[in-house]
């Protein structure tokens, strides 16, 4: 354990405290969110309470394999993504939906052990048959700043627009940039800006890290997204959490104390003791479109499809081209059709390659399929320091959060990631752990 909270409770009582807290906490969360977002099919009944801690108990003793695994990437995606499960199991039981929902949480549960064991568990090297020189990797962090400069200079050419978080999904609609310069934007912000600015705190280039940061930040008016938005931020957040926590504690306070902080505000707000404009637009970003969206996404997903087509993953761009399909529009734009409420939103891998594609019985084998390609970023990081880990996969958690696996891996740069992760120098794995994390704070300030 680093700094905070040593010798405070056994260390073998800390981390399930912890899991079973942040279970408590989200299912708190998503009855609160219902008082508030109902109009998006989001609903809470005391008459459904207990059948609903009963299915959420019953799944979260999955939670004792993150008591016993160690930390990986596989760690941080397994944790968020089991968070997502926990919240529409809840959510299912109070869902005025008409599908099978019984089939639908098994199904949850199944696709969910399904990931998680390969992601929590296979976690060994590579063979290196080659990396990098420290020099090479000195000169490609200062290639990606460049070339992140240049895409944003060239996205900013399409359209540059200063809009606040509500208004997003008006403009979105308006953006009208080359699929080229869409994939190179998404590689950007999810994978070469996140491993650069990792770089940077690593090496101690702090200058150089801000810069990073800066980038990534001037990416939010071009794109009009949350995540270019708020990547900034996390990852400033997510290397101070590595610092002051062992990295599994990191990971679940990563979600729970922005959860708790929005339960806060809700409550504040409740007893008419702020007004609405100072909590519930905290609460509204955190706890209903972070935590919230993704498990509701898997009731609409599980609706739409129980009544129409599957994909049979006619969605992926390459196959589209070779394959009849049911839909002429990306998924999301169908579900969005299909609701009129929510915007444009994708879902992540359970949704997506598991319900639109094959349907509920058969969603557990894309679910471990996909947790096998995690499972081979574990691989690919085994050699490096965690926290670089940590910090260099933590806009990439949040996107397989919300978007198609098969999207995040070529759009957004997941394989990309690995690759570079698997050809970073040993070097940069054999430096000191307080000099990380002292570089880190200095990055942080």
């Amino acid at each position: 354990m680093n700094g905070i909270g040593r010798g405070l409770m056994p260390e073998s009582y800390r981390l399930p405290l912890l899991v079973l807290v942040h279970i408590v906490m989200t299912c708190v969360s998503l009855a609160c969110v219902a008082h508030l977002y109902s109009d998006y099919h989001i609903f809470f009944r005391s008459s459904g309470l207990l059948p609903a801690i009963a299915v959420v108990a019953a799944f979260s003793t999955v939670a004792i394999a993150f008591i016993y695994a160690e930390f990986s990437f596989g760690y941080f995606v397994g944790f968020y993504l089991f968070t997502m499960i926990a919240g529409y199991l809840w959510l299912n039981q109070f869902s005025e939906f008409i599908y099978n929902h019984a089939l639908s949480g098994l199904s949850a549960i199944a696709s969910g052990v399904a990931f998680l064991l390969p992601v929590l568990f296979i976690r060994s090297p590579l063979p290196q048959y080659w990396t990098l020189s420290p020099k090479a990797l000195d000169r490609l962090v200062d290639a990606i700043l460049v070339f992140s400069a240049v895409v944003v200079s060239i996205g900013a050419t399409y359209g540059f627009r200063l809009v606040s978080i509500d208004q997003i999904y008006d403009y979105r609609l308006t953006l009208s940039t080359p699929t080229a310069l869409n994939y190179l934007i998404g590689i950007a912000i999810g994978a070469l800006l996140p491993f650069a600015f990792a770089c940077c705190i690593e090496l101690k280039k702090i200058w150089r890290a801000a810069a990073a940061l800066l980038i990534l930040l001037v990416f939010y008016p071009v794109t009009v997204s949350k995540i270019a938005l708020l990547a900034s931020a996390w990852l400033v957040v997510m290397a101070v959490l590595s610092r002051i926590f062992e990295l599994r504690i990191a990971v679940i306070v990563s979600l729970l104390v922005p959860l708790a902080i929005g339960l806060v505000m809700f409550t504040l707000f409740k007893f008419e003791l702020v007004p609405y404009s100072a909590s519930i637009p905290y609460f509204g970003l955190v706890n209903f479109r972070m935590v919230a969206i993704p498990s509701l996404a898997m009731d609409y997903y599980n609706d739409f499809f129980f009544k129409h087509d599957l994909t049979y993953y006619c969605q992926i761009g390459v196959l589209k081209r070779v394959m009849p399909c049911a839909y002429d529009e990306p998924l999301s734009a169908v579900i969005y059709k299909a609701f009129g409420i929510g915007g444009y939103f994708n879902a992540s891998l359970f949704a997506t390659e598991g319900v639109a594609s094959i349907g509920p019985l058969f969603a557990p084998i894309p679910a471990f399929v996909c947790g096998l390609v995690v499972a081979l970023g574990n691989r690919a990081s085994a050699n490096l320091p965690p926290r670089f880990v940590l910090v260099s996969g933590a806009v990439l958690v949040q996107l397989i959060l919300n978007v198609p696996f098969t999207t995040v891996l070529v759009t957004h740069g997941a394989l990309l990631l690995f690759l570079l992760w698997y050809i970073t120098p040993l070097s940069a794995k054999r430096e000191a752990d307080e000099s990380y994390s002292s570089a880190v704070l200095r990055a942080a300030r």
